[in-house]
């Protein structure tokens, strides 16, 4: 993971960005949470009990830059729930998402990826990318029904 940080550094120094103390926080925290899916309040929550002086807006400025550098994707379930997650190539995964509490579950299915493969040979179509979430109702939520 410590990759991430490099390349987090090498990504700003292109764009003419600096890499402040605020930033380098900020993107440690979310490689030392790993596959942590995160909401702006939720990292803002991690940041304080480490640096008392970092601001809310700091963290949403930071979070876009993130976004916009690729380091970090939006799982954009609802408005109220949207959630973010470090990019990483290796970890292709999907989501199951409880639309009561929000809990999200990730997996990994072979028969999903060999879909893929044959939708591509079916439509002569090169698939660069997809996302795939279920939603639902988790056990703990259908228990309180």
């Amino acid at each position: 993971m410590k990759e991430l940080k490099v390349e987090f550094k090498r990504k700003l120094s292109e764009k003419k960005y600096k890499f402040t103390k605020q930033r380098e926080l900020i993107i440690d925290t979310i490689i030392e949470k790993g596959g942590w899916h995160f909401s702006a309040e939720e990292l803002f929550e991690e940041l304080r009990k480490l640096d008392s002086e970092i601001g809310m807006a700091t963290v949403y400025r930071t979070i876009e830059l993130l976004k916009e550098l690729k380091m970090i994707h939006v799982l954009d379930f609802k408005e109220e729930s949207r959630k973010y997650e470090l990019n990483l190539d290796d970890s292709h995964h999907h989501h199951l998402i409880c639309k009561k509490c929000g809990k999200l579950i990730e997996f990994n299915d072979q028969d999903i990826d060999y879909l893929e493969k044959e939708l591509e040979k079916k439509y002569d179509f090169k698939v660069t990318e997809h996302k795939l979430s279920f939603y639902g109702y988790c056990s703990e939520c259908r228990k309180k029904k």
